[in-house]
């Protein structure tokens, strides 16, 4: 069995990941779970620089303790607003300068937004997959998805800008999917299953090999 490493300790983003993975033969761990106490600067000036180099570092680390048969995975994600220049982009963990607090940066949004009319606060989520093998090969996936930010909190379900994106397709915020419904149709569920059919012609290779 092949192990996934995902280099994160966020608790709810590992939960999305391992139920949008869970049927396919892996073992997967969080930073945590392998006792990883290494925290990436996320210094890049795209989502696909700082998932990738999350990645690279703890693939680096885990060969430097002589770990064989794994994949380390890493994503970053974000919400863009056009109206606000692709706010908050990349900062979108830490946009109200506290990182992860999901209350104060929903709140800055928000403000930013405040007295825009609803056809001009179209927005989109990225999420930014990095993926390195066991024998160094670097893989890169991106899902999006796209909707428009709403006036007020809609709904408690989920995380981050959540309860503040509306989806037209489904008629509801994120907040107000549930698990399942979210994974469908989300920016992190696309890049996932892209990722999944990744990982099982990485396999299929390996076999035939």
């Amino acid at each position: 069995m092949k192990k996934i490493i995902l280099a994160s300790n966020n608790a709810k983003k590992i939960k999305e990941i391992k139920e949008i993975l869970n049927d396919i033969d892996v073992e997967i761990k969080s930073l945590s779970d392998e006792g990883i106490d290494i925290d990436v600067i996320e210094d890049g000036k795209t989502f696909e620089e700082n998932a990738k180099k999350k990645a690279k570092e703890i693939y680096e680390f885990l060969l430097s303790r002589g770990d064989k048969n794994f994949i380390v995975l890493s994503d970053d994600s974000g919400l863009e607003v056009n109206y606000l220049g692709g706010e908050p982009g990349i900062y979108s963990a830490r946009y109200a300068g506290e990182h992860g607090n999901d209350d104060k940066n929903n709140q800055k949004l928000l403000k930013n937004l405040k007295g825009v009319g609803a056809d001009k606060r179209d927005a989109k989520f990225i999420c930014q997959i990095a993926l390195f093998n066991d024998d160094g090969k670097y893989f890169g996936i991106t899902g999006e998805v796209k909707g428009y930010i709403l006036d007020d909190i809609e709904g408690n379900g989920g995380f981050g800008y959540d309860p503040l994106f509306f989806y037209p397709p489904l008629n509801k915020s994120f907040g107000e999917l549930t698990a399942d419904e979210k994974n469908l149709v989300s920016h992190r569920g696309k890049a996932l299953l892209k990722l999944k059919d990744l990982i099982i012609k990485l396999r299929h290779s390996k076999i035939n090999n």
